[in-house]
């Protein structure tokens, strides 16, 4: 008889400790990627600098592209005067990803690359000194551009939220 007393009070205690460890809902979900959490049109204020004096200030969209879970591309919009004065859209790829707490960050030194401009004419372009920074919405963009045989640099402020 007390056999089966503590058989049943150890198949009941067995029962209670399995149901606690199977009733949690402590699976975590995986994590979205952060340039899947970035990627997207982003529009806002443009503000650009030459020799220290404003050169432009304007509504831009800024386009960013996975390109690995942790890189990003980047699209600069055309900037200038149209024709000949105006510098079409830059591609700066694998803009590399951080995460901190609720912000995101990419740093590149420089980037390099060549582009077609309005009249047909291939013209080389160096972009150094670029930070992203993400946070919730809202992406802020830095870097010097110096765009064929341009002397000085262009230095750049973008300030936009996702569309």
């Amino acid at each position: 008889m007390k056999f089966n007393y503590y058989l049943t009070m150890l198949a009941t205690a067995m029962a209670v400790m399995f149901g606690f460890c199977s009733c949690g809902d402590d699976d975590d979900e995986p994590e979205v990627a952060v340039a899947t959490q970035v990627a997207g049109s982003y529009t806002g204020n443009e503000i650009i600098t030459v020799m220290g004096e404003e050169s432009s200030n304007g509504t831009a969209t800024y386009e960013f592209v996975k390109s690995t879970d942790n890189t990003i591309d980047m699209t600069i919009p055309e900037s200038g005067e149209m024709g000949n004065m105006s510098i079409p859209k830059l591609l700066v790829k694998n803009i590399p990803l951080v995460k901190s707490d609720n912000t995101i960050s990419g740093k590149v030194a420089s980037f390099t690359g060549t582009v077609t401009n309005a009249a047909g004419a291939e013209k080389a372009f160096s972009i150094s000194n670029i930070t992203v920074l993400f946070n919730g919405k809202n992406a802020v963009v830095t870097f010097s551009l110096k765009y064929g045989n341009m002397p000085m640099s262009m230095e750049t402020t973008f300030t936009g939220t996702k569309n």
